[in-house]
C-alpha cells in the first residue's frame, strides 16, 4: 500500500538504504575505477548512510516532523561522510532536507521534484571540478526527469519517483561511454550506482516491494573486476576531476566556520590538492581533499574556523597494502548481546564487544574494535544476521589498513561459541577460518522470546505476550509459557540429531528452566551432552545444537 512522504517514510528510507547498500557494497566496490581504482566506493557510501540512519533512529524516538527527520538524515550523513562519494551523497541529502523543511508534510509530488533538483544543484556546487559521467550526472538526470513528471496533470509521487529512477538508471548506463576509464573497464560509475540504490530504497519505503537487500546485483563489471593495482588509497573521487594532484594523503575534517569563510577555504585547498569537496552549511562543514601537503590542508581549516574529527590517511601506492605498524598475532572479535557471555568467550581467546538489545553497533564501531586488537589477523564473529553488512564494511576498512580480516557469518551467539570452541591460533589463518566457519555452520540455533506485538509468523498469527520459539531464525512454535515452548523447540532441534546442546539463559529465564531441559536431554536423548551458560540477552533462552 502506498505510503505518504512524511517522517515515517524518511525513517523507513534510512533503514532500507543501509540494507540495500550493505547488499550492494561489494559489487559497487568492484567497479570503482574512476579516477583511481580504490575499490571502496560501496564501503564509503554504506558507512555514510549508516551514520545517517543512526541519526534518524535517535530522532525517531521524539516523533519528528518530516523536516526534523530529513534534517537528522542529512546531519548524520554529514558527520559520518566517507570518501568523495559519501561526501557528495551527504550534500544531496542536505539539499533534499532544505526543501522538505520549507514545505508542509506530507510532501507533494512537486515537493519531491524540487527536493531532487535542489540536491543535484547543491552537490555540483560543492565539488571543485565537476565531471560528467559520475554520480553528479546521475543526480542531475533524476532531478530533471522528476521535474518534467511533476509538471504533468494529476502526477503523483509514484509517477515522479518512477521517472527519476528511470532517468537515473539511463544516466548510469551512459556513464560507461562518458569516461575513458569506465569504458576501458566495461563498468558504470560506482558512485552513480550507489545513488541508484539509494533511490530504489526510497521507492521501497514509499510503495513497498521486495526487501531492499533481496534485489540482485545490477551493476557488475562487463568483464573481469578491475585490478586494484595502482590504487591511490581509500578515498575515491566520485564526481571530481581537475588537475591530477600528486596526492599522498586523504585529509578530511568537520569544520565549524561561518559560511563567508568557505570560498577562501575552497580556493586555498584547491591549490593544495585534488578531489576537493566541501559540503554543509549553517556553520558546520565537511571537508575532503587529496593532497601531498596534509599540514597546510589542516592549517587552511584552522584559518577558516575550528576543524575537528581530523583524519589524515596515507594514500596507498600500487601493490598490496602495508602491514599495520607494530601489529602481530591473531585475534577474534565477538559481538555479544550483553556481558553475560563475555567471560566464556574471553576464556576461549576472544575480544568481546558487548551491546545492549536494540543498539546494534555500526561499521565504524566494529572497525574500531578490530583496530584495537592491534593484530595482523582478525576473525570477526557478528553473531547476528543484522550485523553482517556492518561487519563486512568494518572488515574492508581494516583491510585497507593492512590487516587480514575474515568475517564468519554467525547468526547467533551460540554459533559464535561453537566457532570459538575450535579456534586454534597456531594453525594457518585460512585453516583456522575454515574450521571456525564449519563449526558455526554445523550448529543449529534456536531462541525462545516473547512477542512485543501482534504479527504474522511462519507458525501463524501471534499476539502481544505470546511466547515464540524460533529455529534457525524462523518462528516454529507459538505458546503460552517459556518452559513449554523451550521443550518443544529443543525436541524439534534434536529431531535431526546432535551431540551437544548449549543453553544460554537470559536474565528473565524462569527458575529451574535449565534443570528441566537438561533432565529431558538425559532421559530422552542418550549420548547428547548439555552445557548451560548465563547470558544477559533480552530473550529468556538461546539454544544451540551441534
Amino acid at each position: 500500500m502506498p505510503q505518504p512522504l512524511d517522517a515515517g517514510a524518511v525513517c523507513r528510507w534510512s533503514r532500507l538504504a543501509v540494507r540495500a547498500l550493505g547488499a550492494a557494497r561489494e559489487d559497487i566496490d568492484a567497479i570503482n575505477v574512476y579516477p583511481v581504482p580504490d575499490g571502496d566506493t560501496g564501503t564509503n557510501l554504506y558507512l555514510t548512510v549508516e551514520s545517517a540512519a543512526q541519526a534518524v533512529a535517535a530522532a525517531e524516538a521524539g516523533e519528528p516532523s518530516l523536516a526534523e527527520a530529513a534534517r537528522a538524515l542529512a546531519h548524520g550523513a554529514l558527520i559520518g561522510a566517507r570518501g568523495n562519494s559519501g561526501t557528495i551523497l551527504a550534500q544531496l541529502l542536505r539539499g533534499m532536507a532544505e526543501v522538505f523543511a520549507a514545505e508542509p508534510a506530507p510532501a507533494a509530488p512537486a515537493t519531491l521534484a524540487a527536493a531532487l533538483a535542489r540536491a543535484a544543484a547543491s552537490a555540483r556546487q560543492a565539488v571543485a571540478h565537476p565531471v560528467e559521467g559520475t554520480m553528479l550526472s546521475v543526480a542531475t538526470a533524476a532531478a530533471e526527469a522528476a521535474g518534467l513528471a511533476a509538471g504533468r496533470p494529476a502526477a503523483g509521487l509514484a509517477e515522479v519517483l518512477a521517472a527519476a529512477r528511470a532517468a537515473a538508471r539511463e544516466a548510469l548506463t551512459a556513464t560507461t561511454g562518458q569516461l575513458p576509464a569506465l569504458a576501458a573497464a566495461g563498468v558504470v560509475d560506482a558512485g552513480g550506482s550507489g545513488l541508484v540504490t539509494v533511490l530504489d530504497a526510497l521507492d521501497t519505503a514509499l510503495f513497498g516491494g521486495p526487501p531492499a537487500d533481496a534485489v540482485p546485483p545490477r551493476h557488475r563489471p562487463a568483464g573481469p573486476a578491475p585490478s586494484p593495482a595502482g590504487a591511490a588509497g581509500p578515498g575515491e573521487a566520485a564526481g571530481c576531476g581537475g588537475h591530477p594532484a600528486e596526492a599522498g594523503f586523504e585529509v578530511t575534517y568537520l569544520l565549524d566556520a561561518e559560511d563567508t569563510a568557505i570560498p577562501a577555504l575552497r580556493d586555498r585547498l584547491d591549490a593544495l590538492g585534488d578531489s576537493l569537496v566541501v559540503v554543509g552549511g549553517d556553520g558546520l562543514w565537511h571537508v575532503h581533499v587529496h593532497t601531498g601537503q596534509a599540514g597546510p590542508a589542516v592549517e587552511a581549516g584552522i584559518a577558516a574556523g575550528r576543524p575537528h574529527r581530523v583524519r589524515i590517511t596515507t594514500l596507498a601506492p600500487a601493490g598490496p597494502p602495508p602491514a599495520p605498524a607494530e601489529a602481530g598475532g591473531r585475534a577474534v572479535v565477538a559481538v555479544l548481546p550483553g556481558p553475560g557471555l563475555a567471560g566464556l568467550c574471553a576464556e576461549a581467546g576472544a575480544t568481546t564487544l558487548t551491546v545492549r538489545p536494540g543498539e546494534a553497533p555500526g561499521g565504524g564501531e566494529l572497525a574500531a574494535a578490530i583496530a584495537a586488537t592491534r593484530a595482523s589477523e582478525v576473525v570477526l564473529l557478528p553473531n547476528d544476521r543484522e550485523l553482517w553488512h556492518a561487519a563486512a564494511a568494518a572488515a574492508e576498512q581494516a583491510r585497507v589498513a593492512g590487516a587480514r580480516v575474515a568475517v564468519i557469518p554467525t547468526r547467533s551467539p551460540v554459533q559464535g561459541i561453537a566457532a570459538l570452541a575450535v579456534h586454534t591460533p597456531k594453525r594457518r589463518f585460512d585453516e583456522d577460518v575454515v574450521a571456525m566457519t564449519a563449526a558455526a555452520g554445523a550448529t543449529r540455533f534456536g531462541e525462545v522470546s516473547v512477542a512485543e506485538r501482534q504479527s504474522w509468523t511462519m507458525a501463524g498469527v501471534c499476539q502481544r505476550g505470546d511466547v515464540l520459539g524460533l529455529v534457525d531464525g524462523d518462528v516454529a512454535v507459538i505458546g503460552g509459557t517459556v518452559p513449554e515452548v523451550a521443550a518443544e523447540v529443543l525436541e524439534r532441534m534434536l529431531a535431526g540429531g546432535g551431540e551437544l546442546v548449549t543453553l544460554v539463559l537470559g536474565a528473565d529465564a524462569p527458575a529451574g528452566l535449565a534443570d528441566r531441559l537438561t533432565d529431558r536431554i538425559r532421559q530422552a536423548h542418550l549420548g547428547v551432552d548439555a552445557v548451560v551458560c548465563a547470558g544477559q540477552q533480552s530473550a529468556p533462552l538461546l539454544l544451540g545444537v551441534e
